[in-house]
């Protein structure tokens, strides 16, 4: 068994800004279903396994979205590429969110979850397992269909700055 971490002696802010140092790649995960539609801008999405295909993401449970995602127990993780960066900022907060789809072109896979047309790649995922670490929810999320664009540079974010990451 593993035992509790003792508490760091590391404020909130030291690390946010050591974080803001690594570059991630920036995606907007969105839900719909019974809950209603949501979306959000996160960077802390990761591969878990690929037999069967899973990722996690991290969202915060303090997050008006969260019992969205919760209740829909569906998301679709949407890579963006070079020239979404107003997009990112909208769905980070920029635009309310019953603005946050407009103007936009989507479609859907296998869950119902929004697929943005022109998202590098989209990951249809069914959430199966999640562990409450901290502020946040680790979702463990089974990938049951996936899309790709071809040739889109990918946008990244670090120092606080989107970046583009050349093909």
């Amino acid at each position: 068994m593993i035992s509790p971490a003792p508490e760091p002696d590391i404020s909130a802010a030291a690390y946010r800004e050591a974080m803001a140092q690594l570059a991630s790649a920036v995606h907007l995960v969105t839900t719909d279903g019974p809950g209603g539609r949501a979306g959000l801008t996160a960077s802390s999405v990761c591969s878990v396994s690929d037999g069967p295909p899973t990722l996690l993401v991290c969202l915060n449970r303090g997050s008006s979205a969260y019992p969205v995602f919760l209740r829909n127990e569906v998301l679709c993780i949407n890579t963006l590429s070079a020239g979404h960066e107003a997009l990112a900022a909208d769905f980070a907060g920029r635009v309310p969110p019953d603005e946050r789809f407009a103007g936009q072109s989507w479609g859907c896979l296998e869950t119902g979850a929004p697929v943005l047309t022109e998202a590098l790649i989209a990951f249809d995922c069914r959430i199966v397992d999640r562990h409450q670490v901290g502020t946040h929810d680790v979702l463990i999320c089974a990938v049951v269909a996936l899309s790709e664009a071809s040739g889109a540079d990918a946008l990244l974010y670090a120092n606080r700055r989107y970046h583009v990451l050349p093909r």
